[in-house]
């Protein structure tokens, strides 16, 4: 199946099983990095729209452990770049329909939380198509490495993604049920 037929059909599906917001623990994710000893300073999340996995829970609980926390804010040619925010900062909508904060302090997470359409076991991931995320993850891990967690209802599993050489793979999936490593 193609990525596009299988965005479209897990997009509907998203939209037909999501009833409130799913939210993670984020205990497993404290866990998981602890028994992985990975020191995080500051995380790139995302703030959740289309149906997504809520992280603005687990961002808040790194929050609270003085981790420095950042959303992402698109840019010409499909780039992005991770700027600080609080809770209390404002927010725009850009011309994606994508919540950015307005802050232009830049930071590269240790660790980054992405929103996913599909995921198989192989921690390959589909996205919405723009190439964002790989693009963000090839450039930072230039400069430093980046632990990538996927966030994801379980039904958003399927058999095989198909995958190009700019897909970059996860470290990690987790959904409300599990977690993939």
């Amino acid at each position: 199946m193609s990525k596009s037929k299988i965005r479209s059909e897990i997009l509907k599906l998203r939209k037909y099983k999501f009833k409130e917001k799913v939210r993670i623990n984020p205990k497993k994710i404290f866990q998981i990095l602890k028994y992985n000893k990975i020191d995080v300073i500051s995380v790139g999340g995302y703030y959740p729209c289309n149906n997504e996995i809520d992280d603005l829970e687990i961002l808040n609980n790194f929050r609270k452990r003085k981790v420095i926390v950042s959303l992402p804010i698109i840019k010409k040619n499909n780039q992005m770049d991770f700027f600080e925010w609080s809770k209390n900062n404002p927010l725009k909508i850009n011309k994606y329909g994508i919540i950015e904060p307005i802050s232009k302090k830049k930071i590269y997470p240790d660790l980054i939380l992405i929103p996913l359409l599909a995921y198989d076991l192989k921690l390959n991931r589909l996205g919405y198509g723009g190439g964002f995320y790989d693009r963000y993850i090839q450039k930072i891990e230039k400069k430093k490495k980046v632990f990538k967690i996927g966030l994801a209802f379980s039904f958003q599993k399927i058999n095989r993604i198909p995958i190009n050489k700019y897909d970059k793979k996860l470290d990690l999936i987790i959904t409300e049920k599990d977690f993939i490593k």
